[in-house]
């Protein structure tokens, strides 16, 4: 593991849930004894409650979904459809080995439908995780070929994240003259995604999937209890966000 990975990874612990309100609260219990240290605790406290709330999460996951619609019905003018990995269940006993996660195995199930209903080759992108014996491409494309009878004509095997993904992909579609894709991920996922596309030099027409989000004006009182699947939910967005905030700022 690089110096810069190493970094970049404290970083996050430190900015994302639950690591940024545990932050305060640990400087606050540090510096116990100075005035403005309750006050911040009271912070960090609340800060962490407010990720672990369904409306504040749905809230905060929806400014990103909104971003993008669902793929229009229509043939897309487009030579490639695009996949993205995000992540391998490692040493899947009941698989014999390395497997998809749940993102990646929703992303790739959403590309299979799209292939099939547009006749469109297939490139699925993601390298190798620690502690993995295979590439993310490499299983995706063995679940599209072996389970979901699509045909995977490319396999970009050496990205560790979402910029190499974009970077490492183009080059392999400019090589086969095509400028222009449908790119499937994850909704919350894809304002970062298509940006990162667009900068390796591509024309994308989102298809994002698994919209968390939902158009309500109403809650019931439990929804406001901490929830953990609301703090991973904060998690995915405030990651994006902080991608999106990067990307901005190095480009």
């Amino acid at each position: 593991m690089s110096l810069a990975w190493t970094l970049k990874l404290l970083i996050s612990l430190l900015l994302l849930p639950p690591g940024n309100g545990l932050a305060l609260l640990c400087v606050a219990g540090v510096f116990r004894r100075r005035r403005w240290a309750f006050g911040l605790a009271v912070f960090g406290a609340a800060l962490l409650a407010a990720q672990c709330v369904a409306p504040v999460a749905d809230q905060l996951i929806g400014s990103l979904e909104s971003q993008n619609a669902p793929l229009a019905k229509g043939q897309p003018d487009a030579g490639a459809i695009v996949i993205l990995g995000s992540g391998l269940a490692t040493d899947a006993a009941e698989y014999g080995g390395d497997t998809a996660s749940d993102r990646t195995l929703i992303r790739t199930r959403y590309g299979a439908v799209l292939a099939r209903q547009y006749g469109l080759p297939v490139l699925v992108t993601g390298g190798r995780p620690l502690k993995a014996r295979r590439s993310e491409a490499e299983v995706m494309a063995g679940i599209l070929q072996d389970e979901l009878g699509v045909a995977v004509r490319w396999q970009e095997t050496a990205s560790m994240d979402t910029a190499e993904n974009a970077a490492l992909s183009a080059a392999i579609l400019k090589a086969a003259d095509i400028r222009r894709i449908v790119l499937v991920t994850h909704a919350f996922h894809m304002p970062r995604a298509r940006r990162l596309f667009e900068q390796a030099g591509l024309e994308v027409i989102p298809a994002p999937t698994a919209f968390f989000s939902h158009q309500q004006s109403t809650w019931e009182p439990i929804e406001f209890l901490p929830q953990a699947y609301a703090l991973r939910t904060s998690y995915y967005v405030l990651h994006e966000w902080l991608g999106l905030a990067w990307i901005s700022l190095t480009h």
